[in-house]
């Protein structure tokens, strides 16, 4: 055995954003469950590893209404942690990689060895497509706080609830719920750059994500309230980077933090078109890093 099929499923058209494909809270919510059923083939808990530090997305290819998914999941031991999960995300009508996942564990260093033997019925070599590109590998620091990050220039884009729906099986909120919150926000964050809404309308472009980072640093339950404040961290020719703080309200604790390489997409060609010389200089004078 190597790679192991995790998952079959399908995109719903009520899953589509105003891009009409599929938008990103559900890629991570198929990472989500394959990686459930990569735990019961496998044999790999909490117990073994540690908790999960970081989820690592890359976007190769949009998936639309009707497409078939599958996910095929395995252990690289050759990847950017001491344990790397590979979830291999594809159009099951094609084939064609459309995403990939990388999540990072951290277990004593002393038990490498055992674990490469545990789990060698389970091991393929790092794919190139997964690495990460436009973000560093390692989990977002777990010391920031609301006041601290607006000091720097984030603001808050979203507040909002953990309802009963957003919970998992381990009774805390799970992936989907934060990347809801963050994509329910980002929309009024391109709203401080000259991207607003009226120009990525009238233009005919919109809004993706093409890489992503989620570290949770303390866990959500329901009825919990949430804050998320943003802030930008980088810019190039054709991409932007942006942090997402998604906050316990009450407390002011962190909860997690979703690093995104984001970008401007022709809708038509379904292509990335280059940022105005006016969004490059906005946003470099908004970094908060």
């Amino acid at each position: 055995m190597t790679i192991q099929a995790t998952l079959f499923s399908f995109v719903n058209r009520w899953e589509c954003d105003e891009n009409d494909h599929l938008n990103v809270q559900f890629y991570f919510s198929r990472f989500e469950e394959a990686d459930r059923q990569f735990r019961l083939i496998s044999g790999l808990s909490e117990t073994l590893v540690g908790a999960r530090r970081v989820r690592h997305v890359r976007f190769h290819k949009e998936l639309r209404t009707g497409d078939l998914i599958t996910v095929q999941s395995s252990v690289a031991f050759d990847g950017p942690h001491m344990l790397t999960v590979i979830h291999e995300l594809r159009d099951g009508g094609t084939g064609m990689l459309a995403a990939t996942a990388l999540d990072g564990y951290e277990p004593n260093a002393s038990s490498a060895k055992n674990l490469r033997q545990r789990f060698s019925d389970f091991q393929t070599p790092m794919i190139s497509e997964a690495s990460p590109r436009g973000l560093s590998a390692g989990p977002a620091g777990h010391r920031a706080t609301l006041p601290g990050v607006q000091s720097k220039g984030a603001q808050i884009c979203y507040r909002g609830t953990v309802l009963p729906r957003d919970i998992g099986i381990d009774n805390k909120a799970d992936d989907q719920f934060a990347l809801s919150c963050c994509t329910d926000g980002v929309p009024h964050v391109w709203q401080r750059t000259p991207m607003t809404h009226s120009y990525l309308s009238e233009n005919g472009f919109g809004r993706v994500a093409v890489e992503m980072k989620l570290t949770w640093a303390t866990p959500l339950k329901t009825g919990d309230t949430v804050i998320v404040a943003t802030g930008f961290t980088g810019v190039g020719p054709k991409t932007f980077s942006m942090r997402h703080h998604l906050f316990e309200s009450r407390t002011g604790r962190l909860a997690a933090t979703l690093d995104v390489v984001a970008l401007t997409m022709d809708l038509e060609a379904r292509k990335a078109v280059a940022l105005p010389q006016e969004a490059h200089q906005t946003i470099n004078k908004m970094l908060i890093d």
